[in-house]
């Protein structure tokens, strides 16, 4: 399993009136932790979309357990647990401070040739960074 740890504050603009952090900005904030975590594999997302390949989203979960609030740091935990093959899934958590979890989260991307809109294999570049993490 590949496991890397981001962190982010939340800013007043997420706050809603009850003072939580809006759910909706979760997406947000996973996607952080994703960008990241490729990044760490030795994936950079602006050339994939270069060399044309995008990633849209096709699932997403979360589960809710506790809110966040204004200026809170959290930690968002992302995982993969399995070498991709069309699609992609990793899992998330997120902790704040004093140790609490507030959600955990996943999201599954499937891998898709930007001129066909076809989706196709992940890149031998991703199973291959993958591979040295995971036992699939």
């Amino acid at each position: 399993m590949f496991e890397h740890s981001t962190k982010i504050r939340t800013r007043y603009s997420e706050v809603d009136r009850m003072g939580y952090v809006y759910y909706g900005n979760y997406a947000t904030y996973f996607e952080v932790g994703r960008v990241e975590a490729m990044r760490v594999l030795g994936i950079n997302y602006r050339e994939l979309e270069e060399s044309g390949i995008m990633m849209p989203v096709i699932r997403y979960e979360i589960d809710y357990k506790k809110p966040a609030f204004y200026d809170e740091e959290l930690t968002i935990i992302t995982r993969v647990k399995e070498v991709p093959r069309s699609r992609i899934t990793f899992d998330y958590e997120t902790w704040n401070a004093k140790g609490e979890l507030l959600n955990t989260a996943l999201t599954q991307l499937v891998f898709v040739d930007s001129k066909t809109m076809k989706p196709q294999g992940a890149l031998e570049i991703i199973v291959e960074a993958a591979k040295k993490f995971l036992v699939d």
